[in-house]
């Protein structure tokens, strides 16, 4: 007889080396709050899904409004039904879910699928067979911190191949911001490939001077300077900007997508799974946006082994131009395995089909929120 068990599990995540995340956007976030989906058969891991629940800042939604619109669904959902069916099932019964709720049903959808074909979950979302599929380039980002932690994490990365870095500016004066850089330009050298994310605290009449001194520093981009909503302004800074713009919070829905790809309004878009609410809409997005001729950058919350894994296959497939991948770094606590690499500049990532993971023990200071076997 088979044993299908299904269980949600709460997990409290962190950086080692006194990582704290600190943006412009976010304030400090000292751990990552991850809501796991994990279902198995027979004691076989067969569809894995995650979630970041802290990111009332992206989403507007508090963390115990998502756990509770997930466990209120997964109570709702028939279990008994093959696990790739759990998106349609979802959007079925569920119509509108907020996407970080959607997203942890959606990749245990797509996990199962790839891993009941036998394929590597980027090949199941269309990357080339041949592709290569074990690594992939990522940046780094240094977020707030005093001067001399930022220099050491800076060289430190360097040191293990990580040229991609991107500092979080927007928390104090811009000239503040240009000191900092141009601390980092001074330590790291040429061969540094530096941008920047503002986190939207910019306004209009600012922005022009701003980009010209970033661009005299080399700056390769500037992520979201102006606030999420203001298309137009947004269109006139990046027709006249020496540094090429990336557009990050302005893209919370598939809806703002499909703005950004009629108007062009920037050149780059960072797409994430927690604004999207899934692999599917993520694949998606990303066709059309290159279709219109705009970059992509696929990237993550800070979230743990089982999105970021889940982010780096879509990079994979879309074959995105730039990548934002390094939340499974120097991370604490997370229980899949096997955990990623991150070495030489690269995510090598776990083989196998699917995610790649085999295994999620449920730590010992961790009771599942939901546990049912059929």
């Amino acid at each position: 007889m088979t044993i299908r068990r299904i269980r949600l599990v709460r997990l409290t995540l962190g950086y080692s080396g006194g990582l704290v995340l600190h943006t412009a956007s976010s304030g400090a976030v000292p751990t990552l709050s991850e809501i796991r989906l994990l279902v198995e058969q027979d004691g076989e891991l067969i569809a894995l899904g995650s979630t970041r629940s802290n990111i009332a800042y992206l989403s507007g939604l508090p963390a115990e409004t998502v756990e509770a619109q997930i466990l209120a669904a997964a109570r709702k959902l028939d279990w008994s039904a093959p696990p790739e069916d759990l998106a349609g099932q979802l959007d079925t019964r569920f119509p509108g879910s907020p996407a970080p709720v959607r997203m942890l049903f959606e990749m245990a959808a797509a996990d199962a699928s790839a891993r009941a074909k036998g394929l590597p979950l980027a090949t199941w979302l269309g990357a080339a067979p041949a592709a290569g599929l074990a690594v992939t380039d990522t940046n780094q980002t240094l977020f707030w911190q005093d001067d001399a932690s930022l220099i050491e994490r800076a060289e430190a990365y360097a040191a293990r191949g990580f040229l991609q870095l991107k500092l979080r500016i927007g928390i104090t004066a811009f000239d503040d911001d240009l000191r900092r850089l141009a601390l980092l330009r001074a330590h790291l050298g040429p061969a540094a490939r530096l941008s920047v994310d503002a986190n939207g605290q910019w306004d209009m009449a600012a922005a022009p001077a701003r980009l010209e001194a970033l661009a005299r520093l080399g700056i390769e981009y500037v992520e979201q300077p102006l606030p999420a909503g203001d298309w137009e302004a947004t269109a006139r800074i990046a027709a006249v900007s020496p540094v090429p713009i990336m557009l990050d919070e302005s893209l919370s829905s598939f809806a703002a997508v499909e703005q950004l790809a009629a108007t062009r309004a920037a050149p780059l878009a960072h797409l994430k799974l927690a604004k999207l609410g899934g692999l599917d809409r993520m694949m998606a997005a990303g066709r059309c946006l290159s279709a219109a001729g705009i970059g992509v950058m696929i990237g993550q919350m800070n979230e743990g082994v089982v999105s970021t894994l889940a982010a780096a296959h879509a990079a994979l497939a879309l074959g995105a131009s730039l990548r934002e991948l390094y939340g499974a770094d120097h991370l604490t606590g997370d229980p899949a395995t096997p955990a990623p690499r991150y070495s030489d500049g690269l995510l090598h990532l776990p083989g196998g089909p699917g995610l790649g993971l085999v295994g999620h023990p449920i730590p010992s200071n961790e009771t599942p929120l939901w546990d049912k076997t059929l």
